[in-house]
């Protein structure tokens, strides 16, 4: 949506406007003492989410994931830059960009002094909906999210997966122009997570635009349809998953462990027949080869041992969004 000068809102009509744009988006957070951190949370962000898509945020704890999130939906003031959802600045305007936004934060905020029913009933009514439509529109979620059979039961009895579906519910029940999932299956089941998986592809489908933050390699590559890699508040890499997973210039991933040798080894199979490339990388040496590495793997052990190097352990596997961030950053995606 955009802010018409009467200030009632239009929505976007094409597809590949920026629902949400930032510029040179910073924070840098102070300590106790009244002293800046020495490195900014988020820092110079430029971005560009289109409407009605899934857009993610990859990245470790740290990596300023929920801090962009934060200054996006008026909860953290950055410290410089700018950002506009739906057109409006959400610094200048909160009050109003908090119409536009709904929100699913890593902590489970449902309100236990309500039940499930009026959990949906009621946040429609604080966001101006008639009694009638906040009624319709809480049981028509309930049915949505398979919520329907505990209406009335508190939220403490719901089960971590079904809580996450009613905070979901919840943010969309005002119909906001774009979702913000901060971690959205941090501690679910497996099961738990393709549920939500689901609802969200679903939510989708009918042209909601969201943005999550994960750092789940495979949430990732599931949901997203653009990704940005993030560590230390910077963006490393934009792309889609598959074209992130392409930049790797490699079809085959193999993982060398060699203990405290990896430098030493990385150069030795660098010169392998059929290696694209050797480096290390997390504590081990990535090898990147071309085609499926069947011939190479032999050659690869017999250097290693003709430089008297003892491989503890091998594998092999296809490039992922894990590869990725370490070919950007040397270290694994850590939690």
């Amino acid at each position: 949506m955009h802010a018409r000068g009467d200030g009632s809102l239009a929505r976007v009509t094409d597809n590949h406007a920026a629902i949400i744009h930032t510029t040179a988006l910073t924070k840098v957070y102070v300590g106790p003492n009244g002293h800046p951190a020495p490195m900014p949370a988020v820092d110079q962000l430029d971005l560009d989410v289109r409407q009605g898509e899934i857009f993610g945020l990859l990245g470790p704890n740290g990596a300023g994931k929920t801090t962009t999130i934060g200054m996006l939906t008026t909860r953290v003031i950055p410290t410089s830059g700018q950002a506009w959802v739906g057109g409006i600045d959400v610094v200048a305007e909160p009050a109003r960009a908090k119409q536009l936004i709904g929100v699913v934060t890593q902590t489970n905020t449902l309100d236990r002094s309500l039940n499930v029913y009026e959990n949906l009933y009621f946040h429609g009514r604080y966001f101006g909906m008639s009694a009638g439509d906040a009624k319709s529109e809480s049981l028509a979620l309930l049915e949505r999210f398979h919520l329907a059979d505990r209406a009335d039961a508190e939220v403490v009895a719901l089960s971590g997966g079904m809580a996450q579906r009613l905070m979901v519910a919840r943010a969309i029940m005002h119909r906001p122009a774009v979702l913000f999932l901060d971690e959205p299956t941090a501690g679910l089941d497996p099961q738990s997570r393709l549920s939500l998986w689901e609802a969200v592809h679903d939510l989708n489908r009918s042209g909601q635009t969201v943005l999550l933050t994960t750092h789940y390699m495979e949430e990732a590559d599931q949901l997203c349809e653009r990704l940005a890699i993030m560590d230390h508040g910077h963006i490393l890499a934009l792309d889609t998953p598959a074209a992130l997973k392409r930049s790797v210039d490699a079809d085959t991933i193999v993982t060398v462990h060699a203990g405290d040798r990896t430098d030493e080894l990385a150069g030795v199979l660098g010169r392998v027949d059929g290696v694209v490339s050797a480096a290390t990388a997390a504590g081990a040496v990535q090898v990147n080869l071309r085609g499926s590495g069947r011939g190479v793997l032999p050659r690869i052990i017999t250097a290693a041992d003709a430089a008297g190097i003892d491989v503890e352990d091998l594998s092999v596997a296809e490039p992922t969004l894990e590869t990725v961030f370490i070919n950007l950053t040397g270290k694994e995606l850590r939690d």
